[in-house]
């Protein structure tokens, strides 16, 4: 087999046991790895704009130099006396305004994009608390199914690795939970967004997602996940003492372990994420025998 046959083999094997599990390393600079059409958006108008105003701080910084250079009192004893120059003053006013024009076309399509919620397959509800999150799945059939996630302390990390049967890395510092948000891949999830107490603010960098919850107040966005996998997120709102220690952890599953999943939820959450749990180790173990397999092919 090729090189490029196998990678094409890899390419097929599950994404929920190849992909990082969440997207994040240490030191790292830059966006988390997006999952999502959103974010995909999200970060080339970050680009875009990087671009623009590069180009424009060299020219300023273009435009010093020469003017420090050419009209130092050295180069002209003699000072201009000019007051104005209509050609001037016009381009500094047309030329910024025509480059918020092209900002404002993309970034305006983006906003749209964010807020007009497409054909929906689920609706999950999130609650901000003092300081955790409590997630309610409304669709008919769930059973309102509804379980708070706090986020695992230093101390218990270690345990609940072993109980999940992963590495410590997977049970990342300040941001795994004790309950995931679980959904399936390759689904549109209308995200419904409140708060019980203070103003929080629900944001998940890899799908694009940054929407505040407000008492009283019911605001909605959404999200496709297009990859298996554990994704991380926080309240970006300032919201008291313990405002860092409320992260969010969604997880990523195939559409039949959601289903099998959800319907085990209803009954025994705790049992439903230990058969999930179970389920995605033998699907992890899959993969790297197939890895395994493609790389003694490939030689």
């Amino acid at each position: 087999m090729t090189l490029a046959g196998a990678a094409a083999t890899f390419a097929g094997v599950s994404t929920a046991a190849l992909a990082a599990e969440s997207g994040m390393t240490n030191w790292q600079l830059g966006f988390q790895a997006s999952v999502s059409d959103m974010m995909d958006d999200i970060t080339w108008f970050n680009a875009f704009t990087l671009v623009i105003i590069t180009v424009i701080t060299l020219f300023v910084l273009a435009l010093l130099v020469v003017c420090m250079v050419k009209f130092s009192s050295k180069a002209n004893p003699v000072p201009s006396r000019t007051s104005h120059n209509t050609m001037i003053e016009v381009a500094w006013t047309v030329v910024p305004i025509l480059i918020l024009v092209v900002i404002a076309i993309p970034s305006f399509r983006l906003l749209y994009k964010q807020l007009d919620i497409p054909e929906y397959d689920m609706t999950i509800k999130a609650i901000g608390y003092q300081w955790y999150w409590g997630y309610e799945y409304t669709d008919e059939g769930m059973g309102d199914l509804y379980f708070d996630s706090y986020m695992i302390a230093d101390d218990d990390r270690q345990a609940v690795a072993e109980a999940r049967g992963v590495s410590l890395n997977e049970v990342p510092r300040l941001l795994a939970v004790d309950y995931d948000l679980v959904v399936p891949v390759d689904t549109t999830v209308r995200l419904q967004v409140t708060a019980e107490d203070v103003i929080h603010a629900f944001a998940m960098p890899s799908m694009g997602l940054k929407i505040d919850a407000i008492p009283g107040r019911l605001n909605e966005t959404w999200f496709r996940a297009r990859e298996e996998g554990v994704y991380y997120g926080q309240c970006s709102e300032l919201c008291g003492v313990n405002h860092a220690f409320m992260p969010i952890a969604l997880r990523v599953v195939s559409k039949e372990q959601y289903k099998t999943w959800a319907t085990a939820a209803q009954e025994d959450l705790d049992t439903a994420n230990e058969q999930l749990m179970a389920s995605i180790k033998d699907q992890t173990k899959l993969a790297a025998g197939k890895l395994e397999d493609i790389s003694v092919a490939a030689k």
